[in-house]
């Protein structure tokens, strides 16, 4: 049976090169990081050189990155802390973040009284700027914005200079779950004056478990995690040092690589879209993923002109022809219910209809997709 990944925008495979180097780092730097001795200090230096490095990616302070277990824990740790160190009292943020963000709102608001705002979405998800200008403007209270630059099921992507330049403009704090980006697009935040970030490994070819918080310097954040001086006080506990170097080399091959690359994941998506409009007559792009312009390369999400009774089966089929894909996010796959970003955004007639997310990276190839396109066709027309 053949075999198809197109399931990247959940996790990504690891690169070779990065499981050398997580290889030999188990073997090499075992010591604790934390630990005075030899060991130790050779631990910390591989621990210093991989956040310095991934500092310059982003052309930040080595000292604004602050290592997690990934993207949830960095999104916690920023919005917890800004409600309760830095006297945030309300949130403006949308219906279509991840749920790392909306649950974490959602505690916020039950639990600490926390006004939260959504922003208005046009038909495509995308946000509608003169509505966050608007809720900007209204009141005196303590206001971070949160918004997600690449959504990870339908691919938009957030005008983040903009966001930043406007939240800045109304003396707003700015986080923003950069997931889907980070290893994917330059971001510059000495020049996005944004002020906080989350950031996942795997979603660039690097190790799960790894990841980290962009703080900005001075920003007042203190830790949500207490026990030790570790991450320069901001979060206790013994680093994963191989994880984070395997994080740090896989971001470093992501960005040598990113213009070659980026072109390549183009073209396949180009292919993908040009053989299911060919192939499949009523399908429907959700979102803006069809737009390159406003989309990211890496992800399509696809309505299928399927029955609601025949589309039960379509995820079963498609992964016993061995084909990965998703409904939607994988952190929610376990819950039984629909899409919450395609919820707000498709037509109560096209929710009825199954909808899949393919997402792509360079290890992809042409003769999957025609596979994959040539399984839907077979379920499609029996």
């Amino acid at each position: 049976m053949k075999k198809v990944y197109f399931d990247s925008a959940a996790t990504t495979e690891l690169r070779s090169e990065v499981i050398r180097c997580i290889t030999e780092v188990l073997k090499v730097e075992y010591g604790n990081p934390s630990s005075t001795h030899s060991y130790g200090r050779s631990a910390k230096s591989l621990l210093e050189n991989a956040r310095k490095q991934i500092a310059g990616y982003l052309n930040v302070s080595a000292a604004e990155i602050i290592f997690t277990s990934g993207g949830t824990e960095a999104d916690n740790l920023i919005l917890n802390s800004c409600v309760r160190d830095l006297g945030v009292t309300r949130i403006i943020s949308s219906k279509i973040e991840h749920h790392a963000v909306l649950h974490t709102l959602t505690e916020l608001e039950n639990n600490h009284g926390i006004q939260v705002d959504y922003v208005k979405l046009d038909e495509c998800g995308h946000v509608n700027f003169d509505h966050l200008e608007s809720l900007l403007k209204e009141g005196d209270k303590k206001t971070l914005v949160s918004l997600m630059h690449v959504n990870n099921e339908i691919g938009n992507i957030l005008d983040i200079e903009r966001t930043a330049k406007l939240c800045k403009e109304y003396n707003t704090l700015l986080h923003s779950d950069t997931v889907q980006s980070v290893g994917h697009y330059e971001l510059d935040f000495s020049e996005i004056p944004i002020d906080f970030a989350a950031v996942a490994a795997h979603k660039f070819h690097g190790p799960k478990g790894a990841g980290f918080a962009f703080i900005r310097k001075n920003s007042g954040l203190k830790p949500l995690i207490f026990g030790g001086e570790q991450e320069r006080g901001m979060r206790a506990g013994t680093e994963s040092v191989f994880a984070i170097a395997g994080m740090a080399e896989a971001l470093k091959i992501s960005y040598e690589n990113l213009e070659k690359e980026r072109n390549y994941i183009v073209a396949l998506k180009n292919y993908f879209k040009e053989k299911l409009t060919s192939e499949i007559p009523g399908i429907k792009f959700n979102g803006a993923c069809d737009d390159d312009a406003n989309s990211t390369y890496t992800l399509l999400n696809v309505c299928l002109p399927i029955s609601p009774e025949k589309a039960m089966m379509l995820l079963f089929q498609l992964d016993l022809n061995g084909i990965a894909c998703s409904k939607g996010s994988a952190c929610q796959s376990g819950s039984g219910k629909g899409s919450h970003v395609l919820n707000e955004i498709l037509s109560e007639e096209d929710m009825k209809k199954p909808s899949i997310r393919f997402s792509f990276s360079s290890f992809n190839k042409k003769d999957e997709v025609d596979y994959v396109v040539g399984v839907l066709k077979e379920f499609i027309e029996k």
